[in-house]
């Protein structure tokens, strides 16, 4: 099985044939990877730097503005699953606590997200070269380094292979394409043009933070992102309330039909769409099922809910990251799902469903939304 490599490997996702050394890279991985894996969300993404912090020349605004964002009122509520298509990171469902803060209505559009660029002169992730020697210490052991002509700056494209694929093997629908970035969402040939207000996407953990350092804001944690995107609902599955996001209009932009080979549209959109496409939660806030995932503050931990099952206030997550299918890969969450999401495989729109990568992942259906302290 061809399987996706992320941040170097994916061309191989492309269907094209490989050289022997870089076929045997991908080989090799597929056979260490996990059987089962959110087929969407390519949770299995390989660290392509040895560490990275944000931007030390990013200086931020003089001023903060809550322009664009709505006050959140804090509360108590039961954090978790809340139907049988939770997974088991879902649970238990606890008790938690948040205090005020003010949200981002909408997810950070690409034209906010270029004011931050031609402010700071920041270099996103995906506009970097991989670093092989990180990258090689997490594939098997005499695996070869590929050809140079790999290790370019990119980022992963979805690409639909038309027909019927097996759900865990995602790398007939992901594609590692030099070139790709926020900048050129697509790959080369792509571009922002009428695209100012949809999200920005190719946005890695650290390119969020360093956007957060800049506009004077934070990464929501996870606790204040479910909160939020529950809108006052209480145990609800989706931010609406619990009528199937399969039934009736289209209350968020995900995958209608049989994932990946095709997509309906009933939704009217084959990807990304511009934020406020669909209804508001009743806090206000758009786009917080489906559209682009979300990166949060919190570190991943497959267990973290049973630490904090009695109840907690004002979590800020686990004092480190484990994923049990990679225990030596730091992550952090994502929420709300994408474009690409579906019962099938991933119900990512549900306000419980977690996800998670590594922290310079990107991706062409992730991106963020911002908090402040109130």
């Amino acid at each position: 099985m061809i399987l996706l490599l992320p941040a170097l490997l994916a061309t191989a996702c492309s269907g094209e044939k490989q050289q022997d050394k870089q076929q045997l890279l991908v080989d090799a991985t597929a056979a260490a990877a996990p059987k089962k894996v959110a087929a969407c969300c390519v949770s299995k993404v390989p660290s392509r730097f040895a560490s990275a912090t944000v931007d030390a020349t990013v200086t931020p605004l003089k001023e903060v503005s809550h322009a664009g964002m709505v006050p959140i009122k804090g509360g108590t509520f039961a954090m978790g699953g809340d139907n049988k298509q939770a997974a088991d990171d879902e649970y238990p469902k606890h008790q938690v606590t948040v205090n005020d803060f003010w949200m981002d209505v909408t997810e950070v559009t690409n034209k906010q997200f270029a004011a931050f660029i031609k402010a700071t002169g920041y270099v996103t992730t995906a506009e970097q070269k991989p670093d092989w020697e990180v990258l090689k210490t997490q594939v098997p052991a005499g695996t070869p380094k590929p050809d140079e002509s790999m290790l370019v700056p990119a980022s992963l494209v979805f690409k639909s292979p038309g027909r019927t694929v097996a759900l865990e093997d995602y790398g007939q629908w992901w594609e590692w394409k030099a070139g790709a970035s926020w900048r050129q969402p697509h790959g080369p040939g792509s571009n922002l043009q009428g695209k100012e207000n949809y999200p920005v996407v190719h946005i890695s953990w650290f390119d969020a933070q360093a956007y957060c350092k800049w506009a004077g804001k934070r990464l929501p944690t996870e606790a204040e992102w479910e909160w939020a995107a529950r809108g006052g609902l209480k145990d609800n599955i989706y931010p609406w309330g619990n009528t199937s996001v399969n039934t009736g209009k289209p209350r968020a932009n995900f995958w209608q039909g049989e994932f990946p080979k095709e997509n309906t549209l009933l939704d009217k959109f084959a990807l990304a769409a511009p934020v406020k496409s669909f209804a508001a939660n009743g806090y206000g806030l758009y786009d917080v099922a489906g559209n682009v995932w979300e990166w949060c503050a919190d570190y991943y931990h497959n267990n973290y809910y049973e630490e904090v099952k009695d109840g907690v206030k004002n979590p800020k997550g686990p004092a480190k990251s484990y994923d049990p299918n990679e225990p030596l890969a730091k992550k952090r969450v994502m929420r709300g799902g994408s474009f690409l999401c579906n019962d099938s495989y991933c119900s990512g729109y549900r306000v419980a469903r977690r996800m998670k990568s590594t922290e310079d992942s990107s991706m062409e259906h992730v991106g963020f939304r911002c908090v402040t302290d109130k």
